[in-house]
């Protein structure tokens, strides 16, 4: 047993999350603290703790950050028999991941969501427990495939616990439950010093020095008793230098072979023993050189058979910064020599790199393919690093440049925004010259740009890069002008318009697919004549011809157009191919049209499904966008039921971090929710203020600006200012007119019944319901139903009217649209028919919408597995809700749930 002293609620908080594992549920913490402040011990204490449950442990090592997925092949040695059990492009990613196939490609969410399934088959009956110590070193693709699988533990039994240094590297872990170490009471410490006999003079020094630092407490004594008084002068050094400083007498006092075999461990991240008295032998030391230091604890048996580590990191840091910059030299070529394996070439391409000391070619091209390695196996961190260093060794102007374009590159595919604009300022010193050279980095400065909110100045990157290559190379121009249309709707109809003119202009090969999709795009310029083509002849043009973030362009543009039904499917097919690749880091993006779609259509269950889903892998993956953008879809969904605070609770989230020069992206829908809840809740003048800003640039030409057109109408009629709707009509009208889609000719005429005279609404409505699609637009069906019936009601023709208002409540009751019911059974009761009260809403009622998705999933027959890799979640997390929903639909079995499923609905 580790005896921690002065850490009893720390115990009790690692021991509660132990005895959570064994009963099958999740827990995850990340411990905090200055270097020596106990992590490791705590860590050890968890270890020692674990009963049965079985234990997998890595350490990140700062040397190894370059090299991607090093943390978790080391992590995951002990569970990786288990690989054959997962679903095969999980079981790939890992592989390829871990180094034990060829292959890359593979989206480090894949990857994440590998680890959660690996970890919780390793699991079985008892649990597994999780340590990972120095995680702040972890290289970025380990960190982000981990911390991936730690969003997502629910019912595993798996207990996943990082230790994390303050003030060294980066370890975000935001939403994570978080545990800060601090110094131990002047008791506990007393303690701890009493293990070692001091004078009382000497006692009270240390103390005062340690600060309640337990590392400094237990190794002070031994450092000052071998250096005497001269090694610590009082607040000579902060106590990390100082406990350094310590572990350097320490190493000091070696023999001169057992220094140079504790260089070599230090500086190979790996602590692979063959490999480090392989390279030590050609610097003239022998296995029984290390006997010392083993002795003195300095290094101890790794976790895993055949490795070492040091006692702590502190001790790797002072074995490596002490030594000369020959020796260090010297130790990274021995260790490139003797990493001749085909597996190990990275770590031989940066052992490499640090021996050298200029320029070397040779070197930088060996660099770049580890580059071009990590790239393809999503280490983009990795990749940049290494491009970097490529370039840094290059020989010529025009391959450092190259390199660094490509380092900026791979640093904006890791998110690494400052180091991305760092670099291609560099490059493009570089590149007078090179137009296609200065396009690329046109192009990532435009991402960062755009991702940090600076809308403005991604356009014009984007533009300006698209006008420098437009006469060597007009696809790539058009490729930038059609990322230039993301920008630009943030900024304005005429920006849009001037951006759309640009890509229309550019003298495009009949071939290249950026014509077809430079012609459909051409009529989100309001001015634009004629109706567009469709979504689907384009798409068969161009499908497999442009990337999926083209596509994706293309869905919001058809959406916009509306054309819902086809912008609907083929989100839908994206999305299914990145569930099947296990692409959750870009699944957010295509949700987002999946859930327009269901907004738009009425299918609102889906929409708060989908819509659920997706944000919370919005914040599993850091995506801060999406997060508002779909915070702001749920609270129009909250809006249409009438729940006030999590309406506003979500709108606030939408209209949070507004942007440089536009509005923040989920403003429009933000504005358009919080105008319905008031419309909804009979506050027409608020919501008619909170439509009239959406008519205003720079969001009027949004899609939510004008679907939100004919509640507007309403708003503007219900507080007696029908002129107020006058030109927002038009221009929706206008719209409706170039989409040429019978529901928003329904619209229209719904729109003009409401401000006809007695004698034309009638007209105006009953040709709308005519329109209506009662099946697949349920929604505004029942809401014109519910005008007209309103108006029947008051020319006193109250038995047509009841027809009509109970179809709306029908509707609105079944989707839990509680304003709008109450306001239909209003009017029904003045009709004269008695209220018989709320009606059922179905499965919305009953279910959450992670328990509905994978209710449906499992209705149509697939597996807990098959549930569990579509919804990037465990499969025991997915047997977890099937069970809680069984009861709440009066199901025993799965073998029910069809049916059920069936009479619901769902």
């Amino acid at each position: 047993m580790v005896e921690l002293c002065g850490r009893e609620a720390e115990v009790a908080a690692v021991a509660g999350m132990l005895a959570g594992a064994r009963g099958g549920e999740s827990a995850v913490l990340v411990v905090r603290g200055e270097p020596g402040i106990g992590k490791t011990a705590l860590l050890d204490h968890a270890a020692v703790t674990a009963g049965g449950m079985r234990v997998v442990r890595g350490t990140g090592v700062e040397f190894e950050a370059e090299l991607p997925y090093s943390g978790l092949q080391l992590l995951l040695r002990p569970a990786v028999g288990g690989l054959s059990a997962l679903p095969a492009p999980q079981r790939e990613a890992l592989e390829v991941a871990c180094g034990l196939r060829a292959g890359g490609g593979a989206d480090p969410m894949l990857v994440g969501l590998a680890v959660l399934s690996l970890l919780t088959d390793f699991a079985g009956a008892d649990g597994v427990l999780c340590l990972v110590d120095d995680a702040q070193w972890l290289d970025r693709a380990s960190r982000d495939a981990l911390l991936f699988a730690a969003r997502r533990l629910r019912a595993e039994g798996v207990v996943m616990i990082f230790a994390v240094r303050d003030g060294e590297g980066a370890f975000p872990a935001a939403g994570l439950p978080e545990l800060r170490l601090g110094g131990l009471s002047p008791e506990a410490a007393a303690a701890l010093l009493d293990r070692s006999p001091l004078a009382p003079v000497v006692r009270y020094r240390l103390l005062s020095e340690a600060g309640g630092n337990p590392l400094a407490l237990l190794e002070l004594p031994v450092a000052l008793a071998a250096e005497g008084d001269a090694a610590f002068a009082p607040g000579a050094l902060p106590l990390t230098d100082r406990l350094r400083l310590a572990f350097h007498g320490q190493v000091s006092r070696m023999p001169e072979a057992c220094q140079s075999v504790l260089l070599t461990a230090a500086a190979e991240e790996s602590g692979e023993v063959a490999v480090i008295l392989r390279a030590a032998a050609a610097l003239g030391a022998t296995v029984e050189a290390l006997a010392p230091a083993e002795e003195a604890g300095l290094v101890l048996r790794g976790d895993v058979e055949g490795t070492i580590r040091f006692r702590h990191p502190l001790v790797r840091a002072a074995v490596y910064q002490r030594a000369l910059l020959g020796q260090r030299l010297a130790v990274h070529r021995a260790l490139a020599e003797v990493l001749d394996a085909p597996e190990q070439s990275d770590r031989r391409a940066w052992h490499l790199a640090a021996a050298a000391t200029g320029p070397d070619e040779k070197v930088a091209v060996v660099l770049e393919r580890a580059a071009v390695r990590a790239r393809e196996r999503s280490g983009h961190k990795a990749a940049a690093a290494a491009y970097e260093q490529a370039a840094r060794l290059s020989v010529g102007a025009e391959a450092r440049a190259r390199r660094e374009v490509l380092a900026a590159e791979a640093a904006l595919e890791a998110g690494d925004l400052e180091r991305a604009s760092v670099l291609g300022t560099s490059a493009s010193r570089r590149l007078e010259q090179d137009p296609v050279g200065n396009a690329r980095i046109a192009a990532v400065r435009a991402h960062v740009d755009f991702w940090q909110g600076s809308y403005a100045a991604a356009h014009r990157a984007l533009v300006d890069g698209a006008a420098v290559v437009g006469d060597v190379d007009p696809d790539r121009a058009a490729a930038l002008l059609v990322q230039a249309v993301h920008p630009s709707w943030y900024l304005g109809e005429g920006v849009l318009a001037g951006t759309l003119e640009r890509l229309t202009a550019l003298a495009l090969d009949g071939t290249s697919p950026f014509a077809p999709i430079g012609l459909f795009l051409a009529h989100l310029d309001r001015g634009h004549a004629g109706r567009p083509p469709s979504l689907g002849d384009t798409l068969e043009v161009v499908r497999r011809r442009v990337p999926d973030q083209v596509l994706m362009i293309l869905c919001g543009a058809a959406l916009a157009l509306g054309q819902d039904a086809e912008a609907h499917a083929m989100a839908t097919e994206l999305a299914a191919e990145q569930r099947d690749r296990g692409g959750a880091g870009r699944l957010p993006t295509v949700l987002f049209f999946v859930a327009e779609g269901e907004v738009f259509t009425g299918r609102h269950l889906d929409a708060l499904a989908t819509a659920s889903e997706a944000l919370e892998l919005a914040g599993d993956t850091g995506q801060r966008q999406w997060v508002g953008q779909f915070s702001s879809v749920l609270a129009y969904l909250d809006a249409a039921r009438g729940l006030e605070d999590d309406c506003r609770r979500n709108a606030e989230e939408g209209l949070a971090g507004a942007a440089v020069g536009g509005v923040s992206p989920g403003a429009p829908w933000a504005h358009w929710s919080l105008g319905l809840l008031d419309l909804g809740l009979g506050r027409a003048e608020a919501a008619l203020a909170r439509f009239e800003r959406l008519t205003r640039e720079p969001m009027r030409h949004h899609i939510c600006a004008t679907r939100a057109t004919p509640d507007l109408v309403e708003s503007a009629v219900r507080v007696g200012a029908p002129e107020r709707a006058v030109e927002p009509l038009e221009r929706f009208e206008r719209w409706a007119e170039s989409v040429r889609q019978p529901w928003a000719d329904a619209l229209v005429l719904r729109c003009r019944g409401l401000l006809a005279a007695d004698e034309r609404a009638e007209v105006f409505y009953t040709e709308a319901l005519s329109l209506h699609d009662r099946d697949d637009r349920a929604v505004e069906y029942a809401r014109t139903a519910l005008l007209y019936g309103e108006w029947l009601r008051r020319a006193r023709r109250k038995a047509e009217a009841r027809g009509r208002l109970e179809d709306a409540l029908d509707v609105f009751d079944r989707l839990g649209m509680r304003p709008w019911a109450e306001r239909a059974r209003g009017e029904l009761t003045a009709t004269g028919v008695q209220d018989r009260g709320a009606r059922g809403g179905g499965a919305a009622a009953v279910l959450t919408p992670q328990e509905l998705q994978i209710v449906r999933l499992a209705a149509r027959g697939l597996s807990n597995r098959d549930i569990a890799a579509q919804l990037f979640l465990s499969h025991r997390t997915v047997g977890y809700h099937l069970y809680k929903a069984y009861p709440k639909l009066g199901v025993a079995s799965r073998g029910e749930l069809k049916d059920v499923a069936d009479l619901l609905g769902l």
